[in-house]
């Protein structure tokens, strides 16, 4: 799993600052007509850790994603908005980037395997950086994504493993 991270800060080298900027603009990207993901809303899994994805597109470049991490020992929902803009002039592979935050409940089982953090509720801040990829003439999505977290209500501690790589149903 150490590739991904890796693999997306290689890509994230290749976006200049003004780039990012524009991302969070509101205004949409400059290119030749309007930019679309090619879907509206979308519905799967995401792997790394194991959650349920939905995704829904607020524009035509902005879209919100809530994810639902479950185990038998608590869970965790994170919340996000992603700025979307088209990869390389291809029409259905985009990057995004975004923000978001996560609450989560956590057991005693729980903070066995992870005895340097707390058990009960958990609260933090999210970041998101990924690739998306829209297969043509099929309602299906693939994602591979980098998604560092700081956790600041229950223990403090920054995570910078969750990666994943998403796979969901589309819906126009």
């Amino acid at each position: 799993m150490r590739i991904i991270p890796i693999l997306l800060i290689a890509i994230s080298g290749l976006f200049s600052s003004q780039t990012i900027a524009q991302a969070f603009s509101l205004e949409p990207a400059q290119k030749s007509g309007p930019f679309n993901t090619g879907y509206k809303k979308a519905i799967g899994v995401k792997m790394y850790p194991s959650a349920i994805s939905y995704k829904s597109f607020l524009t035509d470049t902005k879209a919100f994603e809530v994810l639902g991490y479950f185990t038998l020992d608590g869970f965790r929902t994170t919340v996000m908005i992603e700025k979307y803009n088209a990869f390389a002039n291809t029409e259905q592979l985009s990057w995004y980037i975004g923000y978001g935050g996560h609450i989560g409940i956590w057991s005693e089982e729980w903070k066995k395997n992870n005895p340097t953090h707390k058990a009960g509720i958990a609260l933090g801040v999210d970041g998101i950086l990924g690739l998306d990829y829209k297969v043509k003439n099929a309602p299906l999505n693939l994602s591979i994504d980098w998604q560092p977290s700081f956790n600041f209500v229950g223990s403090s501690y920054f995570e910078s493993g969750w990666a994943g790589l998403g796979i969901r149903y589309t819906l126009k």
